[in-house]
């Protein structure tokens, strides 16, 4: 049997040859931006990520429950029907951090995407599509947190 130092040390051992193959996802790390998941504001997240002032759009969707009983786990949906979409970001105006989530985004992927966001109070909710361009579309939507049965 395994003590858990030697299963550490022979995960840290495969996960150091993988890497030198090139089979682990380096690009993974390598797209994390440490200042957009830190922004306090929208328009922070946005300029981190090099995006322009964002316009709205009929062409991106956020969806999201009118009131969720639950902050801690508040299920978010963001989509898109525009072509040549880099990245989707779905953006919590009063959360102390505003990035929720961003997804990368190439041609074979469906820009269709679902997750769950922990919110301390009500607010708006964005769903952003930002281009290879860097112009920005969004849709917004608020959502509504209750505390113990009470409106927020």
């Amino acid at each position: 049997m395994q003590t858990r130092r030697e299963t550490l040390k022979h995960g840290a051992i495969v996960a150091g040859l993988l890497a030198s193959t090139g089979l682990f996802p380096q690009y993974a790390m390598a797209a994390y931006n440490k200042a957009a998941f830190e922004a306090k504001t929208p328009a922070e997240v946005l300029k981190a990520l090099g995006a322009g002032a964002p316009v709205e759009s009929k062409d991106v969707t956020i969806g999201g429950p009118d009131i969720a009983e639950n902050g801690a786990v508040v299920p978010l949906t963001a989509s898109t029907s525009l072509p040549g979409v880099k990245q989707i970001l779905i953006l919590v105006e009063k959360n102390p951090s505003a990035l929720v989530a961003l997804f990368n985004m190439t041609d074979s992927v469906e820009p269709n995407f679902a997750t769950r966001a922990k919110m301390g109070q009500s607010s708006d909710v964005y769903a952003v599509a930002v281009m290879a361009d860097g112009k920005a579309f969004f849709a917004k939507k608020e959502v509504k947190v209750t505390l113990g049965g009470c409106g927020g």
